[in-house]
């Protein structure tokens, strides 16, 4: 079975057993999380979410996400900023769809 959810402002296809890196969720390693917004669940398509249709799954790891450098540059003023910045993120592992 497919499901579509959206968590964190973006929409991820999901199926049982996969599993998602998605925006930093609250809760610790083992936890239980459930999704109960689905748009789309199997051929049912929701207006705009699937009435009763849940997606629960485990909390796998909580990280953060590779460095990324952001550089700003204005050239004949002597002017460089360099920032770094690490996105948090949450695995999660799908157990089931209903």
């Amino acid at each position: 079975m497919k499901a579509i959810i959206e968590t964190g402002g973006k929409q991820y296809s999901v199926t049982e057993g996969a599993e998602i890196f998605v925006e930093k969720l609250d809760g610790n390693e083992k936890n239980k999380v459930t999704f109960d917004k689905v748009l789309v669940l199997g051929d049912v398509i929701g207006h705009p979410y699937v009435e009763g249709a849940k997606v629960t799954g485990e909390i796998v790891k909580q990280g953060k996400q590779r460095k990324i450098r952001i550089f700003k540059y204005r050239q004949k003023t002597n002017y460089h900023r360099t920032q770094g910045h690490r996105q948090p993120y949450t695995k999660v592992k799908i157990t089931s769809i209903k």
